[in-house]
C-alpha cells in the first residue's frame, strides 16, 4: 500500500472556518455514547440487583436504535442537522432522564424497557460530522481522507474514555450520576455543534432526500453486512476480555485491557490520516480488512499462552487494535462514494446501525462460547467475524459489478487563507 506523507495535514484540515467549532460540539455530544449502556447497566443493576434486567433493557434500546436511528437520519437529510437533531436529542434525553427516575422511584420494570426505547432517538453526531467534512471537502480527497480518520480516532477515543468516565462516576458518587452526566454532555453538545449553521450541509428537502433507501445504491448493502461482521469483533472481543480477566480474579482490570485496544486504533486512526494513500479505495479496504485477521490471531494466541496473563493479551489487544481504524476509515470512504447525494446522514447511520447489530451479535456469541468452553477459546470468534468480514469485502468489489475507481493523484497541499475549503 503505497504513501506518500503529508505535512501537518490536521493542521491544514483545522484552518477551515467554523470547523474547530463544530468539531468541539461533537465531540462532546459523542463522549455520552460510551457512557450510556455502561451507565445503565451499573445504575439498574445496583438497584434491582438483576443483571439479566439490565442487559435485557440496554438490549432493547439498542434494537429501537437500529429501526428508528435510518429514519431520524433521513429526516436530518431531508430537512437539516439543527431542525432535526435538537428536538431528537430533546426526546432522548427525557427517555434517559425517564429511565433515571424509573430506577430511583422502584417503578415497575417494564417502565424500564419504555423509558430506554425513547433514547433510540438520539441522532448519529459522528455522520452528521462526517456529513459535513464531505460536504466542506467535496473534490479535495486527501483532506477528507485525513478527516475521516480524526473522525475514526475521535470514536475510538470516546468509547475508551466514555466507558471509564461512567464507571467512576457511578462509583465515587452515586449509580445514576453517569446518566445524569450523559445527558447533559450530549444536549449541550448537540447545541453547541448544530449552533454551527456555516458548516452545515445544504438541505436537501424531499426531492434531494427522498426516494429509495441509500440501501439500494450499487455496493452500499454488502458494506452494510461488512459492517455488521466488524460490530461482531468489537462485541464479542468486549465480553470474552471481560471473562477473561474475570476467570483469573482481575475483573476490575478488564476496562484498562479494552482500553489498549482503543488506544491503538486510536494511534492508527491519527497515523492513517497524516499519510496520503495512493491506488484504489476498494484495493486499500481489501488490504485493510486482510490485515486484520492475521492481527486479530494475536489475542488468541495471548489468551492460549497459560503464563502469559492480562499483560500479554494487553499488549495482543493493542496490536489488534492497530487494524481497526484503517479499516473503519476506508469502509466510511467507500459509503461516502456510493451514497446518492443528500443521503450521506442516512446511509452512514445505516453503517453504524450494521455496526451496533454486529456488536450485539458478537457480545452473544461470544458469551455463548465463552460459557460453553473457555475464555481463552472465546477470542475464536472476532478471529471468525473478522475472516467473515474479509469474506465479505471479497464479494463487495465482485458481486455488485463495481469496479476499483482509482484515487485522483493528491494534489499540493491547498491553500490556508481565510478562503481555503
Amino acid at each position: 500500500m503505497p504513501l506518500r506523507t503529508a505535512r501537518n495535514p490536521y493542521r491544514l484540515l483545522f484552518r477551515i472556518p467554523g470547523t474547530r467549532a463544530f468539531t468541539i460540539g461533537n465531540l462532546v455530544a459523542r463522549l455520552p455514547m460510551g457512557m450510556f449502556s455502561v451507565s445503565a447497566v451499573v445504575m439498574i443493576a445496583g438497584t434491582r440487583g438483576s443483571y439479566a434486567l439490565a442487559g435485557a433493557v440496554t438490549a432493547t434500546g439498542l434494537a429501537a436504535t437500529a429501526v428508528v436511528a435510518p429514519w431520524t437520519a433521513r429526516l436530518v437529510d431531508r430537512h437539516g442537522q439543527a431542525r432535526i437533531a435538537v428536538p431528537a436529542t430533546a426526546v432522548a434525553a427525557l427517555g434517559s432522564l425517564a429511565l433515571l427516575l424509573c430506577v430511583r422511584l422502584g417503578a415497575p420494570d417494564w417502565t424500564l424497557f419504555a423509558a430506554y426505547a425513547a433514547t433510540a432517538t438520539t441522532p448519529n453526531t459522528g455522520g452528521m460530522s462526517r456529513a459535513r467534512w464531505a460536504h466542506l471537502l467535496d473534490g479535495d480527497p486527501a483532506r477528507l481522507h485525513t478527516a475521516n480518520s480524526f473522525e475514526q480516532a475521535a470514536d475510538e477515543l470516546c468509547f475508551m474514555f466514555g466507558p471509564v468516565l461512567a464507571a467512576l462516576l457511578c462509583g465515587a458518587l452515586f449509580p445514576e450520576a453517569g446518566t445524569l452526566v450523559a445527558v447533559v454532555l450530549l444536549v449541550t453538545g448537540v447545541l453547541v455543534f448544530t449552533a454551527q449553521r456555516s458548516t452545515e450541509p445544504p438541505v436537501r428537502g424531499r426531492t434531494g432526500a427522498g426516494g429509495p433507501s441509500p440501501l439500494r445504491a450499487p455496493g452500499v448493502a454488502p458494506l452494510v453486512v461488512g459492517f455488521l461482521a466488524t460490530g461482531a469483533v468489537f462485541g464479542s472481543m468486549e465480553v470474552v476480555t471481560i471473562a477473561f480477566a474475570d476467570a483469573r480474579g482481575h475483573r476490575s482490570a478488564a476496562g484498562v485491557v479494552l482500553a489498549l485496544q482503543a488506544a491503538g486504533s486510536c494511534a492508527a486512526g491519527l497515523l492513517y490520516g497524516a499519510l496520503r494513500p495512493a491506488g484504489a479505495v476498494e484495493r486499500r479496504f481489501l488490504l485493510s480488512v486482510a490485515a486484520m485477521v492475521p492481527l486479530m490471531c494475536l489475542p488468541l494466541l495471548a489468551a492460549g499462552l497459560g503464563g502469559g496473563g492480562l499483560v500479554v493479551l494487553g499488549l495482543a489487544l493493542l496490536l489488534a487494535g492497530m487494524a481497526t481504524a484503517p479499516t473503519m476509515v476506508t469502509a466510511m470512504t467507500l459509503l461516502q462514494h456510493r451514497t446518492p447525494a443528500g443521503r450521506l446522514n442516512e446511509g452512514m447511520t445505516l453503517a453504524v446501525t450494521g455496526l451496533l447489530g454486529g456488536i450485539a451479535c458478537g457480545s452473544a456469541v461470544g458469551g455463548w462460547v465463552v460459557e460453553r468452553g473457555s475464555a481463552a477459546a472465546g477470542y475464536a470468534v472476532p478471529v471468525g467475524a473478522a475472516v467473515t468480514a474479509l469474506a465479505i469485502a471479497l464479494a463487495t468489489t465482485t458481486a455488485t459489478g463495481v469496479r476499483a475507481r482509482r484515487v485522483a493523484p493528491f494534489p499540493a497541499p491547498p491553500k490556508t487563507g481565510p478562503d481555503a475549503g
